[in-house]
Formats: structure tokens, sequence, C-alpha cells
């Protein structure tokens, strides 16, 4: 007779039980799913390109802002401090990935650029990045995607409304 392992003690759904209501543990269950996905993509990011998630988003906002990006914009994209967002562009600078020019509109900031080797590296990682995730929901039928697709769309527009009322 096989066993189903148990989930991980991580896994934040693990701390619901059928006491708590319904609403949490669905909050939980879907906690666990972006921790388990973020987790894998972090994993593959780093065996694959020696690349961290962070560095991986900030080369994604430059992507889809060719004409660069002030380190306030990136800071603000990424929810995260202007110092992290420094000592990530530093690093990347470092590597030839991406380039500071100063800013034409603005001498006191610099706009931030992905160099050509840093597109070319970039559209490499997303590529592979497409294909974990694909392969993440393959368990899931194309229905069962829409359906859930639907949902969290729902869910979203409640949880705005919701939110919005402070």
């Amino acid at each position: 007779m096989s066993k189903k392992s148990a989930p991980a003690a991580s896994d934040t759904e693990t701390r619901a039980t059928s006491e708590h209501a319904p609403d949490l543990r669905l909050w939980l269950r879907m906690l666990a799913c972006t921790n388990l996905i973020e987790n894998h993509v972090r994993s593959r990011l780093r065996a694959e390109f020696d690349i961290t998630l962070p560095r991986f988003d900030l080369m994604s906002q430059l992507e889809r802002s060719p004409q660069g990006l002030k380190m306030g914009e990136l800071s603000k994209r990424m929810m995260v401090t202007g110092g992290n967002v420094t000592g990530i562009t530093d690093q990347l600078v470092g590597e030839g990935l991406v380039v500071r020019e100063d800013s034409p509109k603005d001498r006191r900031a610099y706009l931030v650029k992905l160099t050509p080797e840093g597109r070319r590296s970039f559209r490499k990682m997303a590529d592979s990045h497409e294909k974990w995730i694909l392969e993440l929901f393959s368990g899931m039928d194309e229905g069962q995607r829409g359906q859930l697709y639907g949902l969290l769309a729902a869910l979203k527009s409640s949880a705005s409304r919701v939110a919005g009322k402070k």
C-alpha cells in the first residue's frame, strides 16, 4: 500500500485545518501554489542561468521598456527599495547585461537599459521561463485553466473593491 507524501513543512496550506473557514483554507492553498511555482522558477533560474529571480525581474522590466527606465521607476515596478535596485543594477552592469545612461530629460537621473548581450541573455531565460510555467500547468486541461483564470479574475475584482474601501 503506497502512502501519499505529506506536504512540505513550508507548505502554507498545512497551517489550516477543517475547522478553519473555507475562505482561509482557499487563501492558503493559493499561497501554497504561488510559493511552489515561485520556488521552482527561482531554482531553475539559478541552476540553468546562474541568476536570481530579482535580477530576472529587473531585466524583464527593461525588456518591456527598450527606451530605458529610471532607477525610481524600476524600484516602483518591482516593489523593492531603491537600494535593492541599485545593487541588482550594479551586478548586471558589471556583467555587461545592462548600462546606465544619463537621462536626457533629467540631468540628476540615469536611465537603465539592457545591452544587446543583455537582451539576448534575457530572451533565452524568458523562453525557458515560459516553458517551465507551461510545464507546471500541464496537469490541467485547457478548460480547467480557462475556468481558473476566470475565477481568479472574479476574485481579483472582488478583492480590489474591498481593498479600495479603506
